[in-house]
């Protein structure tokens, strides 16, 4: 990091000193502001969110040790410079051991304060690389994160391996919830570029203005409330990755600038002169026909052709009904170990029930409903009753049809002697009292009326059919 894209805020009850202070500072290239004591300092702190703090500590109002621990409790990774007189040597010291940077001795010189700040600014850039890292490696993509027994995925996969190697802009399109994002974070971490940054941005949740300061940042004054530099992802991203998530929600404003951006690789901040270099890997996704919008009018033709270099499709749940079972076992394990629950499996019904639902929400979807049967589930099984209404509501419908196909292998209900007819009648009655009772308990479910009387399924409704019970 820069020292022009470094803020510092210079607290201090000395105006003499926070003019020199300003002054230097700024002609080095740091954008610097300044508050005349601790709780002044205290309340810049939180609104500006400055890289360095260089602060006296005796002042009135609030002490600089005071505000060092209020804005260590605000960002513990605050990096605080302490001023002080040859008198409070061992205040400062102190001081250090609570988490400031290090301290300076009042008459300073300007040449050290300027080498310390800059060895302040390397420091914490360090730790910001270091972290991002960490972060980055903690997700890196595995293969193994691509479940799948269908074809047209496993050549999906294989053609994204191969990709990935390339530098070229990527298209990813596909309905919402079938894995584009998946898709993208394995070209970047199996490309040459694993180690930079992957960034993400969805273009439809920020309106036009300020998905611009997202993308191209902005300079300090560029517009009301814009009181420090911002930058921006296309900067973030540098020497990695950047991911515009539903690009085709992209006003025809940005659509312009972003094919500036992609056919010059260069750019300016909102508000600035400055050409800044853009070395990314870019991939757009999106759930929109892009050709279609095209056609619409409502996305630029130049810009689709750019980000359409390679086009990956993703495919919808449904036309992979051989993932359903994988992807809910392994759904269920990740659940049962988040939620410490042990949960053997999942019931017959309950499997194919889930195999003969649609999923418009695709895998996010099946992952949501196995997250929600680990919740409701009160045994060792996934049962019909456990899944989203939406999908258990098929289970008469499911039960029925069973039953039809396995008549034949059942006994006859009416092959009673009439001699017993009068015992019968009573026994049906009692038998459908009962059951009536089952299903008010049971607010109207089947299952839990069959659990409640000890009988299975399938046995239960045989004797809603027979007593014609809705």
């Amino acid at each position: 990091m820069s020292s022009k894209d470094c803020s510092v805020l210079v607290v201090d009850d000395e105006e003499n000193v926070r003019r020199l202070l300003s002054a230097v500072l700024t002609r080095e290239g740091y954008n610097v502001e300044t508050a005349n004591d601790g709780k002044a300092g205290l309340a810049r702190f939180s609104e500006l969110v400055p890289d360095i703090v260089l602060m006296d500590i005796r002042m009135p109002e609030l002490s600089g040790i005071d505000a060092l621990r209020e804005m260590r409790a605000i960002r513990p990774d605050a990096t605080v410079i302490l001023m002080t007189a040859y008198a409070s040597v061992e205040t400062a010291v102190e001081a250090i051991k609570q988490g400031a940077y290090d301290y300076i001795i009042k008459p300073f010189d300007l040449e050290e304060v300027k080498l310390l700040i800059d060895r302040a600014m390397q420091m914490r850039s360090m730790k910001q690389e270091i972290n991002l890292l960490h972060r980055e490696l903690s997700n890196t993509f595995q293969w193994g994160r691509f479940l799948t027994n269908n074809p047209k995925m496993m050549e999906l996969c294989r053609d994204t391996a191969k990709i990935a190697q390339s530098m070229a802009t990527v298209l990813v399109t596909g309905e919402s919830g079938t894995g584009k994002e998946l898709i993208a974070r394995a070209i970047h971490y199996n490309s040459p570029r694993a180690r930079g940054p992957f960034i993400k941005i969805n273009c439809g949740a920020l309106p036009e203005t300020l998905l611009e300061s997202e993308l191209f940042g902005y300079e300090k004054g560029a517009f009301t409330g814009a009181q420090v530099r911002k930058i921006g992802l296309f900067e973030r991203a540098h020497e990695g990755t950047l991911l515009l998530d539903e690009v085709g929600e992209m006003s025809q404003n940005l659509q312009v600038k972003l094919l500036r951006v992609i056919q010059e690789r260069e750019f300016e901040r909102v508000g600035g002169t400055e050409t800044i270099k853009a070395d990314i890997r870019l991939i757009a996704s999106t759930n929109r026909d892009l050709a279609a919008m095209v056609e619409e009018k409502t996305f630029r033709q130049d810009l689709y052709y750019r980000l359409n270099v390679i086009h990956l499709q993703t495919l919808p749940l449904r036309e992979r009904p051989e993932d359903i079972e994988l992807l809910a076992n392994h759904f269920l394990q990740h659940f049962c170990d988040q939620n410490n629950r042990e949960i053997s499996g999942l019931d017959p019904v309950a499997l194919k029930l889930m195999q003969a639902y649609s999923w418009p929400g695709n895998v996010r979807e099946l992952a949501n409903a196995m997250e929600r049967a680990v919740i409701m589930s009160l045994g060792n099984m996934i049962f019909p009753d456990d899944l989203p209404t939406q999908i258990a509501e098929n289970d008469d419908r499911y039960l029925e049809a069973d039953l039809e196909e396995d008549a034949s292998d059942d006994i006859a209900l009416d092959a009673i002697d009439t001699d017993e007819a009068s015992l019968k009648d009573s026994m049906k009655e009692y038998e459908k009292e009962l059951i009536r009772k089952a299903l008010q308990r049971s607010g109207g479910s089947r299952i839990k009326a069959a659990q409640q009387l000890g009988i299975s399924r399938r046995s239960l409704m045989y004797k809603l059919q027979e007593y014609r019970i809705d």
